[in-house]
């Protein structure tokens, strides 16, 4: 149970990292403030909860890992971010480097 809830909130830095960049960028809105809020308590009170029963480098490998993954994907669909076949392949290869460490734990 501690790996889902670690994917899931390493899903909603995602979240929080997204609207950060939309507030500095001007958008200072309830929404983005509500996103980012709520993404950052989701986020890191998922990875403390985690950090209950993983190893802490482990934890927070995948959760950054799997995070700033999520992030450039979003950012990629959102087009904010270039999309590149080389962009993708290093992508790919931290998802990889993840779930090595899962395997490994």
């Amino acid at each position: 149970m501690a790996w889902v809830i670690l994917i899931v909130s390493a899903l909603f830095e995602a979240v929080w990292v997204n609207a950060l960049d939309r507030i500095a960028d001007g958008a200072h809105n309830l929404l983005n403030w509500g996103a980012f809020l709520a993404g950052t308590v989701v986020s890191v009170g998922g990875l403390a909860w985690a950090l209950r029963t993983l190893p802490v480098g482990t934890a927070y490998a995948v959760w950054v890992g799997i995070g700033a993954s999520a992030a450039v994907i979003w950012a990629m669909m959102a087009g904010t971010e270039p999309v590149s076949v080389v962009r993708i392949l290093l992508i790919i290869g931290i998802v990889a480097c993840v779930i090595g460490l899962k395997i490994t734990t």
